[in-house]
């Protein structure tokens, strides 16, 4: 079994079709569909359900891409462990990071780490927590920053506890408050992330709890964007208190709310190799502080 035509596979049922795989893979659409074909061929089943321009993995297909992910894993495991072996002296940190909560918890320690090894490559990736996961677990990153609890296939180091507060319209009946529980706030219109922001997820299933479904007024990847809707009128927000400082038009009220609190971490996948770099940038986070923002 070819680790091209696995990787093709993988990329084909992660983007939804040949044409978005063959984008990622820098290859034309007919060598992603023949790569995908001959691993058919090989393995005697159906891997993908063609429909249309859509592309959606069967039962077999579901199944190759579990144990593919992990064997493309333990392939770029390999290739790590040998560089380091030749000599790598630079070094190259693969890190995820979110967008909610990474300018004040990270920036700061990017500053010290690229200060402590000038030498290191230290390649970026943004995107929702729920996807770091997805990178990690396919060997795409070394070490993401996560919202907890994650699956036991990951081993995680914990970088910040805090509660989440409601952003509020400054006119709002619950503005002066204290705190303020989700019944409180049901009949607003919630703002929330994107899909794939674990955020999302910790607030829509507390709703649940309670036996309501929230109307969602918009959605945006942009924390400031965010706010800026809220100080129009347009609905509530939430967000960890390191990042509710009020701003014009804008009150933050701590979230009296179980089960939401925002429990950050830096992740990586449980007996995974950890490269040189990864294990400096938890050395470092481990004494790092994070001051209290009002």
């Amino acid at each position: 079994m070819d680790l091209r035509t696995l990787r093709a596979f993988v990329e084909t049922v992660r983007a939804g079709g040949f044409s978005a795989a063959a984008k990622t893979l820098n290859a034309s659409q007919p060598t992603v569909s023949k790569a995908v074909k001959q691993l058919e061929d090989e393995l005697g089943v159906v891997l993908i359900d063609r429909l249309g321009h859509r592309a959606r993995p069967t039962s077999a297909g579901d199944i190759l891409y579990r144990r593919a992910l992990a064997m493309l894993a333990l392939r770029d495991d390999a290739v790590a462990e040998l560089d380091e072996l030749r000599g790598l002296k630079r070094g190259v940190l693969r890190l995820g990071l979110p967008p909610i909560g990474s300018a004040l918890l990270f920036a700061p320690l990017f500053a010290s780490f690229r200060a402590r090894y000038p030498g290191v490559d230290i390649r970026l990736a943004e995107t929702g927590s729920k996807r770091l996961e997805e990178m990690l677990a396919a060997g795409e990153i070394d070490l993401a920053a996560v919202l907890l609890p994650v699956s036991d296939d990951f081993e995680w180091q914990e970088v910040r506890d805090d509660p989440l507060a409601a952003i509020l319209p400054q006119g709002h009946a619950l503005a002066g408050r204290a705190g303020v529980g989700l019944p409180q706030l049901k009949d607003a219109p919630f703002i929330l992330f994107e899909s794939g922001f674990a955020i999302n997820h910790m607030i829509l299933d507390a709703c649940a709890r309670h036996g309501f479904t929230p109307t969602i007024a918009a959605r945006s990847a942009q924390i400031d964007f965010v706010v800026e809707l809220v100080a129009a009128g347009l609905g509530v927000a939430f967000l960890p208190r390191l990042m509710a400082a009020e701003r014009d038009g804008t009150r933050a009220v701590l979230l009296d709310e179980p089960g939401t609190q925002w429990r950050m971490a830096l992740a990586w996948r449980s007996g995974g190799y950890l490269p040189a770099a990864a294990r400096a940038w938890l050395d470092l986070a481990r004494g790092h502080k994070v001051a209290e923002h009002a």
